[in-house]
């Protein structure tokens, strides 16, 4: 079983009907979907995976190497629970980038430039899936029409490991926010999510977008899109790129079901999803962020 692989390029053509259908059942019963001809630019993606190998080298490698992590898998006999096997950096646009690195400020500004629009045609497909107005996703993470949603682009990698048995290379979890496009490594495989009980691999394409809907896509499609429990396993073989960029709400950004899906549950039924700010979700997910996602929804609904 392989999770569904979509032309984008084709929702400009003949075949959009089509298209529209296989990407509302990738996120009715699956949560996550690889995207092909997605119009990012080919060199753009190869000077992307050039620049941040050379990074990890250059800048990252060392420390892993000599890093708190790799001394207690060495000394432990035990598995490591709380700990996962990750080399990790978040690039945002106000925080300081790496400078060593030939070419790597440059690159990735750009990719997420093509990402962020990326990101933002994935959400009117769901609008229109959905039957919400065009725009509707982005008004609600952006508080209106503004530019005030969160886009983060994690750059990860997971080196190999020498004893894959004993530590996590990313603990099993759900997405807390909106729309994640991840860019994966071509060879190394790793990611896995869950469906009907079973984990499966995300199969490694080369450049391919993979997306996958976080916690508040199943909140404002009242459940229509489930957000997926995934996880990275770590492997003795090579350094696994990952490469995820999030478009999630505003910190100040109150979400809620779309009136126009809440209608059509029964009215005397009490609502799964309740109305929050997405800044007090947040508080709760840091603490929770590997447990069940059903208590965190509780939880801000007593806020």
């Amino acid at each position: 079983m392989a999770i569904p692989v979509i032309d984008f390029s084709k929702l400009n053509g003949e075949e959009r009907a089509k298209t529209l259908a296989q990407i509302a059942i990738a996120c009715e019963e699956w949560g996550f979907f690889q995207l092909v001809n997605h119009g990012i630019p080919e060199e753009l993606l190869e000077s992307v995976k050039k620049v941040t190998s050379e990074f990890y080298k250059l800048e990252r490698e060392e420390n892993f190497n000599s890093s708190k992590l790799v001394n207690l898998l060495e000394e432990s006999g035990e598995k490591l629970e709380n700990v996962d096997w990750e080399d990790v950096i978040t690039l945002l646009d106000d925080n300081e980038w790496p400078s060593k690195t030939p070419g790597f400020q440059e690159t990735m500004k750009e990719y997420r430039f093509e990402l962020k629009k990326l990101a933002e045609k994935v959400m009117e497909v769901m609008d229109e899936n959905l039957g919400l107005p065009k725009g509707y996703i982005k008004k609600a993470f952006n508080e209106g029409e503004g530019e005030n949603a969160f886009f983060g682009t994690k750059v990860s990698h997971y080196p190999p490991c020498p004893r894959p048995e004993r530590v996590n290379g990313l603990r099993a979890h759900t997405d807390a926010g909106g729309v994640i496009l991840l860019f994966q490594d071509d060879d190394v495989g790793g990611l896995q999510i869950l469906k009907d009980g079973k984990w499966i691999d995300v199969q490694p394409l080369p450049n391919t977008i993979v997306i996958n809907t976080g916690d508040q896509i199943e909140v404002l499609s009242n459940g229509r899109y489930k957000s997926t429990w995934h996880r990275v396993l770590s492997s003795t073989d090579g350094n696994r790129r990952s490469i995820a960029s999030f478009y999630n709400p505003s910190l100040k950004a109150t979400i809620a079901p779309a009136p126009q899906l809440a209608e059509k549950t029964n009215q005397e039924e009490k609502q799964t999803y309740p109305q929050f700010v997405f800044g007090d979700y947040m508080s709760v997910y840091v603490q929770q962020k590997f447990l069940p996602k059903e208590p965190r929804f509780q939880a801000v609904r007593a806020m």
